[in-house]
């Protein structure tokens, strides 16, 4: 695993899965010195106590710094790093749930809340590992942690130096490469099972045109309405879900 800079994570629920997860590395717990407490909140000090960490009790305004003003909902973990994993890593972590890789590759995402949306449906759907670019996309951050609701704590994120060379490692391990465009196969008819891997293009420009050619399938999302597009992280959710109707029928 590889480390990021420092960071914070920022809001109850986000906080609560950093602090259930042993391998998070956490520096400090600030709590605002008047929140009402709640059964979230109880939670967090009770999570806090049992890891030993300490909990510093300060003024709104200190989190609203930390925080950027964002919304922190009277609490902010200093976290040392967020962690990056590998390859291996994730087909590790198929292997504990029992089931063939389901990679999630994204090609220059630059909207932080987007990668979070993502990252959240990416737990949602069983997805294995999430691929990012090193350069011209976003990394994690705490606003993507916020955004994820928790599920950059679950969810392996890989960050390679180039995409095309990773998918063609991919392909090599047997693993089937789909991704999406506004031509291609409906995307409901798209049968997941197996080492798969859906790649998402850019909010404004798509998937790369390198990236492209290696692709083995193009999905495309049917749409009745004059605007033929979609926010990003609602088309990634869509065709994650498909995804999961097919590997996981009733």
């Amino acid at each position: 695993m590889k480390n990021n800079q420092s960071d914070m994570i920022i809001g109850r629920h986000p906080v609560v899965a950093a602090l259930q997860n042993k391998k998070q590395s956490i520096n400090k717990v600030f709590l605002q010195d008047n929140v009402k407490y709640d059964d979230t909140i109880n939670e967090i000090v009770k999570l806090s106590k049992e890891r030993h960490l300490v909990i510093s009790k300060v003024p709104r305004q200190k989190l609203d710094y930390l925080s950027d003003h964002q919304n922190h909902q009277g609490v902010i973990l200093a976290i040392a790093a967020y962690k990056y994993f590998t390859i291996d890593d994730t087909l590790h972590h198929a292997h504990e749930m029992g089931t063939d890789p389901f990679f999630l590759v994204l090609d220059r995402i630059e909207d932080p809340h987007n990668l979070g949306s993502m990252l959240r449906t990416a737990d949602a759907t069983g997805v294995t590992g999430v691929i990012i670019p090193k350069r011209r996309a976003v990394g994690l951050t705490s606003t993507v942690a916020k955004a994820s609701a928790g599920a950059i704590e679950r969810v392996p994120v890989v960050r390679v130096t180039n995409l095309v060379k990773t998918v063609k490692k991919l392909k090599k391990m047997g693993t089937w490469i789909f991704g999406t465009d506004i031509h291609g196969v409906d995307y409901r008819r798209w049968n997941a099972k197996g080492p798969v891997a859906l790649v998402i293009g850019n909010e404004g420009k798509g998937i790369s045109p390198l990236l492209k050619k290696q692709m083995d399938e193009m999905l495309t999302i049917p749409m009745l309405g004059k605007i033929q597009s979609l926010n990003a992280s609602v088309a990634a959710g869509l065709v994650m879900y498909q995804g999961f109707n097919s590997r996981h029928s009733l």
